[in-house]
């Protein structure tokens, strides 16, 4: 597949408890922000959250499987969150090629957002094709 500047890529997964309680037995992070309604409700959360690397799965799934695909190297990622993920969630993964140089090193901005629209994490990604 060519790969050009200004290409785009989306796909959208609901995470739900079980999604966290896999993630929490392949890591061992079981921080009770994730799993416990009582003390999730003493935090800014109010209620339990989705571990935040979880959701940036779906970003490095999509490197893997579609843009750049298979064959491609993660190299490095700056990765803000700003909203949190919560059990039930819609999240939409976009990812954009801005970026194309002559080591063939790609530079994709990666970008969810919640089912309300909110940016949940944004970033730039760098990655090695072959």
């Amino acid at each position: 597949m060519k790969i050009t500047i200004g290409q785009i890529v989306e796909k959208k997964k609901v995470f739900d408890m079980q999604s966290v309680v896999d993630y929490a037995r392949l890591t061992g992070d079981y921080n009770p922000v994730h799993f416990d309604d009582i003390y999730a409700s003493k935090t800014i959360f109010k209620k339990p959250i989705v571990h935040g690397p979880l959701i940036l799965t779906m970003v490095t799934t999509m490197f893997a499987n579609e843009l750049p695909g298979p064959g491609s190297v993660y190299l490095s990622h700056d990765v803000k969150y700003f909203y949190p993920v919560y059990y039930n969630d819609e999240i939409t993964a976009r990812l954009e090629v801005i970026e194309i140089n002559n080591k063939n090193h790609i530079f994709i901005k990666t970008t969810c957002f919640n089912q309300l629209g909110k940016i949940i994490l944004d970033g730039i990604a760098r990655l090695k094709i072959y």
